[in-house]
This record gives structure tokens, C-alpha cells and sequence, in this order.
């Protein structure tokens, strides 16, 4: 599939979708109460695509510390990526789609699990934000080397296919939570 330069396209084009999709998700903020219903299937979506990006990195992260030649060669992510920011992406990410996910699934009015969540967010974008401007070079220079075809090519398109058509799958399926959240924030901006 292209070993760690394929690995590393796949981990671009994810990336890429990511940020289009986290871009939109995070334009619902501001107005998240005429949005929630947006910002539910919108985060739903996200968690395919999310799940194909722990794995892509994750992949590497497992073939380098098992001393794979071809992945210790490339070497490491720089140390304070390595130690520090990528354990609060990972963490915060999954704490932020799990609370997530337990918003859409339990009732609305659950307040621990929405501080949760909002707290989560927080720790999950100033972690983001250093990931995605450190990895700004990475993605440049695979947008770049497009023309360069890749032994894997195919099925890495299609496994980013499959994940976007998955992420659609479950929004459509989570329209009914998605809709009772915004009947009751309705209610509850309608009683303030």
C-alpha cells in the first residue's frame, strides 16, 4: 500500500477531510442553538473519518516502536510532539466523541456529561491547533507530490470514501437524537 510514504498520504487525506469537517462543526458553535441540530449530525459524521486517523497514525506509531526499518528510518515526530501533544490530542479527542456520543445517546439534560464535553472541547482545540500548525509542512508537501503515483493509491481513496460515506451513514441514522436535542434546547430557550 505504499509503506510510510502511504501511510502518510492516507494520513494527509484524512487530515484534509478533518479539517474541512471540524471547520464546519465549528462554525455551529456561535449559533449552536439555532445549529445543535447541525452540530449533533455533524459530529457524528466526524467520527469515521476521526477513527481512520487515530488508526493511520497509530500505524505508524505501532510499526516505529516495533523497529519496522522502513518507519524507523523516517524517524520520530519531533519530542514535544511526541510526548506532549499527541496524548492530549488522542485523549481529548476520544473524551470529546465519547461525551459526545453519550450527549446524543442519553437524554439532553444531562449536565455532567455536557460540562464534560464542553471541557473537553477546550483542552482538544489548543491540542489540535498546535497538532495541525505542525504538521501544516507535512500536508503541503503531500498536496504537492499528488502527481506521484503510489503503489496503494486506489484503495486508499476508497477507504477515505468508504469513511466519509460511513460518517454520512451514521448522521442520517442519528437524525432522531439529533432532533430531539433541538426540540429541547428549543424549550429551554423559549422558558429564559
Amino acid at each position: 500500500m505504499g509503506g510510510t510514504e502511504g501511510n502518510a498520504r492516507l494520513t494527509a487525506a484524512v487530515a484534509a477531510v478533518l479539517l474541512v469537517l471540524l471547520a464546519a462543526e465549528g462554525a455551529t458553535i456561535p449559533m449552536i442553538h439555532q445549529l445543535l441540530t447541525m452540530h449533533v449530525l455533524l459530529g457524528l459524521a466526524l467520527i469515521p473519518p476521526v477513527l481512520l486517523k487515530l488508526a493511520t497514525t497509530g500505524w505508524r506509531f505501532m510499526r516505529y516502536y516495533r523497529g519496522d526499518p522502513e518507519y524507523v528510518a523516517k524517524g520520530p515526530p519531533h519530542p514535544f510532539l511526541r510526548f506532549l501533544v499527541a496524548p492530549i490530542v488522542v485523549v481529548s479527542t476520544v473524551t470529546l466523541f465519547g461525551t459526545g456520543v453519550a450527549l446524543a445517546v442519553m437524554h439532553p439534560q444531562h449536565g455532567l456529561v455536557l460540562g464534560l464535553h464542553k471541557a473537553s472541547f477546550v483542552i482538544w482545540f489548543g491540542s489540535m491547533s498546535a497538532h495541525v500548525l505542525a504538521h501544516s509542512g507535512t500536508m503541503l508537501r503531500w498536496a504537492r507530490g499528488l502527481g506521484r503515483v503510489l503503489p496503494g493509491r486506489t484503495p486508499r481513496a476508497a477507504l477515505v470514501a468508504v469513511t466519509l460515506a460511513a460518517g454520512l451513514a451514521v448522521a442520517l441514522v442519528s437524525l432522531p437524537a439529533a432532533h430531539a436535542w433541538r426540540h429541547w434546547a428549543a424549550l429551554r430557550h423559549f422558558e429564559r
